[in-house]
């Protein structure tokens, strides 16, 4: 009998694709799950149960926190990442991590096959295939769903024949969390107009009032929570936690997916979304003008490449290198103020803040140079534009 390793999440696609890879196809499934955050011990436990239930020969939980916050989100701050300006790739930084254990996995116990549960309209698709046929090029890769292309309600449909109950109210909803956020698709995602239901969001709002907090960060890393020191992985679980009771990072993010058409999904990312701003706001007291312009461009890509499941391309670690250089002085305390439904950062303690100085105060006093020096810096800074306008006799209305 062939040997196939299932991605598994104990969601309503894995478990139609272990459903039917064992009783349509014949296969020996094994399943694995990649928990890079979304999982508490609790419910691996009860996923394992699940998976054996529905005919998995051998299940394993693998859980990677550190690891994927090592390899990938630590560079996502780093890049202050915002996919649009808008979206901290919460689902496609962990898809992509969650591909390289799976066939790791799958190479370590011999399995001829490799499936998902991904459909063939979407992102995920591509970050597994990619990671795929990156790390094993031989293995063969199965995707039922994509392949049969189901609708929802069929798959709800197939596990309820097959003797497994399976709301179809549960299954209107997509919901991955995991370390660095948590997605949230359904029906209204599916148009140009409609917002979420509050309801849809997995945290609901439970504090009034406003609440100070203060982020620690030692180049570039966030150690540190209302001066409580910890991993920066932790840390995070820490900062989700807070800002959760004020039900901060809801959003709905739109983009261009990798196969071309526009996508729509709404997530929730308070921790993500604060560090982000947070570990921004320090960078602009603590870099230079240029570090923060080239830190811009390179974040960016190094977003898109890494939305686009091209995390194993060479200049992905390259653009690494640069981003973590740039995080030598990016030291210090900043304020934030947790509010219902959103956040404000106050402002930042730091000794590599270059406002610490005494060259001069912004619009106040200059104390470095004279206003001489001031009178003819700016002479020769508008030399080129005062030439070019001569030349070719430009009026300005």
């Amino acid at each position: 009998m062939k040997k196939v390793v299932l991605a598994y999440s104990g969601g309503l696609d894995t478990s139609y694709c272990l459903k039917y890879l064992k009783n349509e196809k014949g296969y020996e499934v094994h399943t694995v799950l990649i928990n890079t955050g979304g999982f508490d011990e609790a419910e691996l436990v009860a996923i394992e149960k699940r998976a054996y239930e529905l005919g998995s020969a051998k299940h394993a939980n693998l859980t990677i926190l550190d690891k994927y916050y090592d390899k990938a989100i630590k560079y996502l701050i780093y890049g202050n990442v915002l996919k649009n300006n808008t979206y901290p790739l919460s689902v496609s930084a962990e898809r992509v991590f969650q591909a390289i254990e799976a066939i790791k996995y799958a190479k370590s116990v011999g399995a001829e096959a490799i499936a998902h549960g991904s459909t063939g309209a979407g992102n995920d698709q591509i970050r597994f295939d990619l990671i795929f046929q990156t790390i094993d090029p031989e293995i063969e890769i199965i995707t039922p769903i994509r392949d049969l292309k189901l609708s929802r309600q069929e798959e709800v449909a197939y596990l309820q024949a097959n003797g497994v109950e399976y709301s179809w109210e549960k299954a209107q909803y997509s919901i991955n969390k995991g370390l660095w956020g948590t997605s949230v698709g359904g029906k209204e995602t599916l148009t140009s107009r409609q917002p979420l239901p509050s309801e849809a969001y997995p945290s609901q709002l439970q504090k009034e009032g406003e609440e100070k907090v203060t982020l620690e960060f030692k180049k570039g890393e966030l150690v540190a929570v209302n001066g409580k020191a910890d991993k920066p992985s932790n840390n995070i679980v820490v900062l989700e936690k807070l800002a959760n009771a004020y039900a901060i990072g809801r959003d709905i993010h739109v983009g261009d997916t990798i196969i071309g058409i526009k996508g729509r999904v709404g997530f929730e990312a308070a921790a993500p979304l604060i560090i982000i701003k947070a570990h921004h706001l320090l960078e602009k007291h603590t870099l230079g003008k240029w570090q923060q312009y080239w830190k811009e461009q390179l974040g960016n890509w190094y977003g898109m490449l890494f939305h686009e499941g091209q995390f194993l391309d060479p200049v992905m670690r390259n653009i690494e290198t640069f981003l973590e250089d740039t995080q030598t002085t990016v030291n210090g305390t900043v304020t934030v103020s947790l509010k219902p439904y959103h956040f404000s950062l106050d402002g930042i303690e730091s000794e590599n803040d270059l406002m610490n100085t005494g060259f001069g105060q912004y619009g106040e006093m200059n104390n470095a140079w004279t206003s001489d020096d001031a009178k003819g810096f700016i002479k020769i800074l508008g030399n080129a534009q005062k030439i070019y306008s001569s030349v070719n006799h430009l009026e300005y209305d």
